[in-house]
């Protein structure tokens, strides 16, 4: 009995890989170690990983059909599979679209295939985001709103793979849920997100970039409330004669003032940061807020953990881990 999680060397699969070894799961870690961002950040969460004895890591591109075919014929006892591995980031969507292509679509279509291979497979829970909603105005976000106005290619990528996830579910009876990610952030994050870059630049004495002049709001989800409901959803998957392809929302339920959330990382550094107000980023959006009452009923899905407390869990870490 093992649990294969792409992705494992990312933010969210390293944490999910941690937790699922410490209740005593076999975990199968994949990830390219690919350089969207500092790849030493990377080795060192998969070091962590490596010491635990539970814990096998391979190596390999999850768009790679050979690859993936192969390692779930290695591995046959995967009976959970947590697909994290994605190109992330909304602003290198405008970069390099092809690799959002590659990576999200396609290298889900490979997950899901090799994982038809897996006899004895009972549940596949796969990343998707708070960016399918897009253009969406209606707040809070809920899975029952329509998700046709993208304001993204990441966003749609993403909402690619729920269509995709659907017709594999339906055809093949897969039990698939998609999770929609709400600003995930704390201790390991990706240097991409706001967490660390105002960090870093607050630290450094140079102004931190805040967009739409500072009017915007994100629902911040702490990494401990997010690995709480990633767990809490593998362990419960679609009931027979139940839709097998379902999607929830994994958030805290609170749309907080991007200016609060600065503040309350200068607080934690104990430096003022020096804002440079600029307009609306293309492909972002003003404002994010996670219905999760469906979460809550299903999987007793309950985050517990406010910026006023994860903020300063993320500043130890990072002058912990930097040395700052």
């Amino acid at each position: 009995m093992a649990v294969l999680v792409t992705g494992a060397a990312g933010f969210i699969g390293f944490h999910t890989s941690l937790a699922l070894l410490d209740r005593g799961e076999r975990v199968i870690g994949v990830d390219d170690l690919n350089d969207y961002y500092d790849v030493t950040l990377k080795e060192a969460r998969l070091a962590a990983l490596k010491a635990k004895d539970a814990f096998v890591f391979e190596r390999a591109d999850i768009a790679g059909r050979a690859h993936m075919e192969a390692l779930v014929g290695r591995h046959p006892d995967i009976t959970g599979v947590v697909h994290l591995a994605a190109q992330a980031g909304v602003r290198h969507s405008l970069v390099d679209p092809y690799v959002y292509l590659r990576t999200n679509v396609e290298g889900h279509v490979v997950v899901l295939e090799a994982c038809r291979r897996l006899e004895r497979l009972e549940h596949l829970v796969y990343a998707s985001s708070s960016s399918v909603y897009g253009l969406n105005t209606k707040l809070p976000f809920s899975t029952r709103d329509r998700v046709d106005a993208p304001a993204s290619l990441y966003g749609a990528t993403k909402k690619s793979m729920e269509a995709i996830s659907h017709a594999y579910g339906h055809l093949f009876e897969m039990p698939l849920t998609g999770l929609r990610f709400f600003t995930v952030y704390g201790p390991w994050g990706r240097p991409d997100m706001a967490a660390f870059i105002f960090t870093r630049k607050i630290l450094a004495g140079e102004p931190i970039p805040v967009f739409n002049h500072g009017d915007m709001r994100r629902d911040f989800t702490y990494i401990d409330d997010i690995v709480a409901g990633v767990l809490a959803c593998l362990d419960r998957p679609p009931a027979d004669g139940a839709a097998r392809a379902r999607v929830y929302n994994i958030g805290n339920h609170r749309a907080e003032p991007l200016l609060r959330f600065i503040s309350v990382l200068e607080e934690a550094l104990g430096q003022k940061a020096e804002i440079e107000l600029l307009p609306m980023q293309p492909g972002d959006v003003k404002e994010t807020f996670a219905d999760i009452a469906d979460t809550r009923r299903d999987f007793g899905f309950a985050p517990t953990t406010t910026i006023d407390e994860g903020i300063p869990r993320f500043v130890a870490w990072y002058r912990e881990y930097y040395r700052v």
